[in-house]
């Protein structure tokens, strides 16, 4: 009896779909991605003939087109079911031209996670392929060949070969650049805060800090200020002014979007934007789960919807009540209905566990390490979603000196609501002591300090996503490709965790920025997002889209060819070529920057470029330490005398050695700003830069 085909994109969702339909009445195959594509020789788009796009085999998928051709021929019917989003639906149209499929054929299915019973309601329910969805895919695919292609030769023909532009990636660059011009510009400012330490009648000790004057809050800017204030307090009695005593709550955060999901992996578990969704999609397309067999634990996961289905609300419901406690459990229906705001995804739901009865140390075993740890982050946040307010008990106390004011807040936890579940901070309660109106404190200790603004810090992969998000370029399936391409390009590389941009990212966006001033706009980028969306809900023609896209395009290449200097990048060293005895200089090339003799071609001496840091090694005291990188391109540190040296530190390492211990101190970045920390983890000395 003939079979029917089920066609998915990879081969490992291939194999999970199989076991849940059976091998006796569908054969499952895999396209392993597109099939077809524009041609990469060539623009491949027909400017003339209405931006018609040029559609080829893409060169290796032979074998796989072969296959499918046989197996559609012999199957009674078959099923294409490729991701629930634009791309997938593009890629079952361009499979449907392959293999013969009437348009009017209901050949389309999609589902939202890999279970059985999704499947099987999703080849119950076929429909016909979405060409508004198609659409809107031709048209980005379309738009970012036009710019791409036709803006990158510019590149290779005035800067390096190699080099390229991208719609979404030059934009993104030029953010990264002006928060590096932000940084560099930025004027520290400065500021003053006033602590008391003080005690209650009882003896009891607690800290206030200044807040302002006549019940207004003051910023301190000047010494001058301070000493004021220190004069008044010298002079006056400090007595609690006002109590008040509240219970404030705090609610669980919302199931993960593609793009939260992206930055609590990065901040949470250190995960790159790009492991966060190889991770995950695994994840989704189905593991090996010690007495179930192949089973997908997540939903899809590229979505900016916070909705969840109501089945997985119910169950959500029944496991909270059964396995936490009835009084754990919130209804959030009333919350989720209403708010909708811009433009989302919200025929996906938002992603979460497949079945929440699995929880992540019932399938510990059957996980990688990196599986069960963002795994265990989604099943939480999801749970967490559906659980009641955290509750604290919350103390504001106000106390003057004159008119002067200082205040303290006590807090304690009096329900730890979802917070048992998706908790990844070290809170502790902080208590006041025992207070009452009109009671006179008595002054222990004046902690007047100086300080300075920090600069703005420069995007982490998870701020970026973030900003990424809020200004409307790109879409949850685009974040991550995007960051790897300004890596791999090496318009932007990594400090740390930071990311800032490189001479060439620099150089590159300045030219764009000059030349193709409309398209690198945080706002024509997310207008067209914007107008994708209209195409894809059928309120836009795609062709006319991007028309209206090319005619200042076309004019702008125009333009940009006859204004644009051939840049020299070629950048000469103090560095003597060992061979001839002239200088030698900085090039670029395709795997990045190298030493090359100024006499070049009649002397051909090339050797890698050394970042020395000014920092002399630890370890042996006559090396340098160098900045190198990874295989991965993650930094490291190392001695410049290796072999003989294996000094070896991911951290920056300081100049100067630990005047405690004497072992030597390194660089560490967070939140709060840089700080000198000890190599030593007996030692515990530490102090910021500033202190420097």
């Amino acid at each position: 009896m003939a079979k029917a085909l089920v066609i998915v994109e990879s081969p490992a969702k291939a194999k999970t779909i199989e076991k849940f339909l059976g091998k006796s009445h569908y054969t499952v195959k895999a396209s392993v991605g597109h099939v077809r594509d524009l041609p990469k020789s060539q623009l491949g788009v027909d400017i003339e003939n209405n931006f018609e796009p040029k559609y080829i085999n893409i060169r290796g998928k032979g074998d796989v087109i072969k296959e499918l051709k046989k197996e559609a021929k012999k199957a009674k019917r078959v099923y294409l079911a490729t991701d629930p989003d634009r791309e997938g639906e593009a890629i079952s149209w361009h499979l449907s031209y392959i293999l013969n499929i009437d348009e009017d054929e209901k050949c389309r299915i999609e589902f939202n996670e890999i279970t059985k019973d999704a499947i099987k309601n999703a080849i119950k329910n076929p429909r016909n392929i979405d060409l508004d969805l198609v659409d809107a895919q031709q048209a980005r695919r379309v738009l970012d060949r036009l710019l791409g292609y036709q803006i990158s030769p510019i590149l290779w023909q005035k800067v390096r070969k190699g080099l390229s532009a991208g719609r979404v990636q030059s934009v993104t660059t030029k953010l990264i650049c002006e928060r590096e011009e932000e940084i560099k510009s930025f004027i520290p400012k400065e500021y003053w805060t006033i602590e008391l330490v003080v005690v209650n009648k009882d003896g009891q000790e607690f800290t206030l800090k200044f807040y302002g004057q006549d019940g207004k809050k003051i910023d301190l800017e000047n010494e001058e200020q301070v000493k004021q204030i220190l004069d008044t307090i010298n002079k006056g009695n400090l007595t609690v002014s006002k109590i008040e005593s509240k219970s404030r709550r705090k609610s669980a955060p919302k199931p993960f979007t593609t793009s939260v999901l992206q930055q609590d992996a990065a901040n949470k578990l250190n995960f790159t934007t790009k492991k966060t969704m190889m991770v995950a999609q695994e994840l989704y397309e189905g593991i090996d789960i010690k007495g179930e067999g192949t089973v997908g634990l997540i939903s899809y996961i590229r979505t900016d919807s916070k909705r969840i289905s109501d089945e997985a609300r119910a169950k959500a419901k029944d496991y909270i009540i059964d396995s936490i406690g009835e009084n754990y459990y919130k209804d959030h229906t009333k919350d989720d209905k209403g708010k909708k705001g811009k433009k989302v995804q919200d025929a996906h739901e938002a992603i979460r566990p497949t079945s929440v009865e699995r929880t992540p140390d019932s399938i510990k075993d059957s996980l990688s390490k990196e599986q069960y740890k963002l795994y265990n982050l989604i099943w939480r946040r999801f749970v967490a979603s559906q659980m009641e307010d955290s509750v604290f008990d919350v103390l504001n106390v106000e106390c003057k000196i004159e008119n002067l004011v200082f205040k303290a807040t006590g807090s304690k936890l009096k329900f730890d609501g979802y917070t048992k579940i998706y908790n990844f901070t070290d809170r502790e309660d902080k208590i006041l002591p025992s207070l009452n109106e009109g009671e006179n404190l008595k002054i222990q200790k004046q902690d007047p300090e100086q300080h300075f603004t920090s600069p703005p810090p420069r995007y982490t992969e998870a701020s970026l996503v973030k900003t990424l998000e809020e200004l409307g370029i790109g879409r949850p399936s685009t974040y991550a490709p995007t960051i790897t391409t300004i890596l791999n390009r090496e318009y932007v590389e990594k400090d740390g965790t930071s990311l800032l941009p490189t001479e060439l990212g620099i150089i590159v966006t300045k030219i764009l920025d000059e030349n193709f001033h409309k398209f690198m706009e945080v706002d024509f980028t997310a207008d067209m997002e914007s107008q994708l969306d209209q195409i894809e809900e059928g309120n836009a023609e795609w062709k006319k889209v991007v028309e209206e896209f090319y005619s200042p395009l076309e004019e702008a290449i125009k333009t940009a060819l006859e204004n644009i200097e051939k840049v020299n990048m070629d950048e000469e060293t103090d560095e003597i070529c060992e061979v001839c005895g002239s200088n030698m200089v900085i090039k670029y090339g395709r795997f990045g920057k190298f030493m090359a003799c100024k006499n070049y071609p009649e002397c051909k001496n090339t050797k890698p470029v050394v970042n020395k840091i000014g920092v002399k090694c630890p370890k042996c005291k006559d090396g340098d330490i160098i900045m190198r990188k990874s295989k991965k391109k993650k930094v490291f540190y190392g001695c410049s005398n290796y072999p003989e040296c294996d000094f070896v530190a991911w951290n920056k390492p300081a100049e100067e050695p630990c005047e405690v211990c004497g072992s030597y101190m390194y660089e560490k970045y967070s939140k709060s700003g840089t700080k000198i920390v000890c190599s030593k983890k007996e030692c515990k000395n530490e102090k910021t830069v500033d202190e420097e």
